[in-house]
């Protein structure tokens, strides 16, 4: 059988189609951005279409990309932007209604007033989350509910309900497979990732019907064949993994204690926890961070709702840079006795603190301060923030004391940054050599289910190492630094 294997990565604001070789080299790639929707104020929707379309075309570039066809392809693996949130008709395979992204917050009153009816332990107990409409329950009951005849429509068992990979299998097999894999489910407020199964008490909570649920799967699994008439060949679907599972996947994170940060528009740290299912004292996420052979792995996880994009900020919204690749090169040039911290709360703080209307905030300036100071300020609030990350995985989990970060997404090509981020965590900092980590993932899921890549061991062996940075920061500066960030991120919360 062929060794390629060709991965969908299908992101927030892009659709990526990677094909990958049996040296887990990428080949061919294909891209595409697709519009954002925001009909009103913290609401932000995506056109199903639209990322059904870009899928198709992405695939079809990446294979025309890499000079093979079809019918080379071992397998299809699929990773998602997690928690959006789409429901379809079953007849036709018709969205009811635009996906309601995992950014929105238009159920925030909803999960209010269940945290006021004290239900935010009990489903804290049974899925490790918080109860926030950052996941996707609330937001199937705001659409069953605002979409006229919807609710009658989903208990008849008309509807479907699905999270970005179980629409695009839906599509991708001619409507013949309805499921999801453990991670995904672990994400909609709706699962027992105790139990593994979904749980009639949440479904009762968040007034979603059983009958529009997906079957879940094992990450790596039989998901069906691709419809001939759709894609043009019956490939087998063996892998789906939300984006950060599939990223601590790609990073070869199977043994407890390693970890993985991915640093995009946000950061999201997972760190392997094994068979101890951790629920957190510090406001961190308790997910799955994998399932394999029937057998679930779990994670804490740390999100970080502003890393990257306050470069961007400063690059489009100021101006003080044209290219978010000057951003190492001018922090390097700041003038080092200037302590200039930026609160990136944007849209609120997360992990550990989740305060949603906290905002943003710079401290520290001066008549002497300017774009240098700006840029390193940004980059240092990403390292800052990840280290308050790190501390609460510490105090949740005794063996997080010696972990290894391994890193990945756009930020990590900086040499400045991850020196300042090994620096601030006194921690070491892996940086491998392939940074397609989240596609590699999902590829690996399904060439693992196929036969034609290696199982854990074996994919871990071929990891590869670029760069380790190791802390070279005195342990004085590091705490008088530490000190002042978290002064300024206690002036900018509203709660204690």
């Amino acid at each position: 059988m062929s060794p390629f294997i060709l991965a969908i990565d299908q992101g927030t604001t892009s659709t990526r189609a990677i094909v990958f070789d049996g040296s887990y080299h990428v080949r061919g790639v294909g891209q595409q951005e697709f519009p954002q929707h925001f009909p009103r104020s913290g609401w932000v929707e995506h056109d199903p279409e639209d990322i059904w379309r870009t899928v198709l075309e992405t695939m079809r570039f990446a294979l025309a990309h890499a000079s093979v066809s079809l019918s080379d392809i071992a397998a299809i693996g699929i990773t998602n932007q997690r928690e959006t949130t789409i429901l379809w008709d079953r007849e036709t395979g018709r969205p009811i209604h635009n996906a309601i992204v995992w950014q929105d917050r238009r159920t925030a009153d909803r999960c209010n007033a269940l945290k006021a009816e004290g239900a935010e332990p009990g489903l804290t107990e049974k899925t490790g989350l918080l109860l926030d409409p950052y996941f996707s329950g609330t937001k199937i009951a705001w659409i069953l509910d605002q979409v006229p005849g919807a609710r009658a429509r989903a208990e008849r068992g008309e509807l479907a309900f699905g999270t970005v990979d179980s629409f695009l299998l839906w599509r991708l097999t001619g409507g013949r497979v309805h499921a999801t894999d453990a991670t995904n489910a672990s994400r909609t407020m709706l699962f027992n990732i105790r139990t593994g199964e979904w749980d009639d008490d949440l479904l009762a909570l968040l007034r979603v019907p059983r009958a529009i649920l997906p079957e879940v799967k094992d990450s790596a699994a039989d998901f069906g064949v691709t419809d001939p008439s759709i894609v043009g060949a019956a490939i087998r679907i063996a892998g789906i993994a939300g984006d950060q599972h599939a990223a601590t996947l790609g990073q070869a994170c199977f043994q407890p204690g390693m970890m993985k940060s991915t640093y995009g528009t946000g950061c999201f740290a997972l760190l392997n926890t094994g068979s101890d299912l951790v629920l957190s004292k510090n406001r961190l996420l308790t997910t799955i961070a994998y399932r394999l052979d029937g057998k679930t792995t779990y994670a804490l996880e740390g999100s970080i709702f502003v890393a990257g994009a306050a470069i961007q900020w400063l690059r489009d919204g100021l101006g003080l840079l044209d290219r978010s690749d000057q951003a190492g090169p001018m922090a390097a040039q700041a003038d080092p006795h200037q302590n200039v911290y930026l609160v990136p709360a944007f849209t609120g703080l997360g992990a550990p603190w989740w305060d949603a209307e906290a905002r943003g905030a710079l401290f520290g300036l001066t008549r002497g301060t300017g774009p240098n100071e700006f840029v390193r300020a940004a980059l240092e609030s990403v390292c800052y923030q990840t280290r308050d990350l790190l501390d609460a995985m510490r105090r949740d989990w005794a063996r997080a004391g010696e972990t290894v970060l391994r890193v990945d997404g756009g930020m990590v090509a900086s040499d400045w940054t991850m020196q300042r981020l090994a620096d601030i965590l006194d921690a070491p900092v892996d940086r491998p050599v392939v940074l397609e980590t989240t596609a590699l993932g999902a590829a690996w899921l399904a060439g693992r289910q196929v036969g034609v890549w290696p199982a854990e061991e074996g994919f871990a062996a071929s990891w590869r190492l670029n760069q380790t940075f190791l802390p070279d920061m005195s342990a004085e500066l590091r705490e008088a630094r530490l000190a002042g960030w978290r002064d300024a991120v206690s002036r900018t919360r509203t709660s204690a």
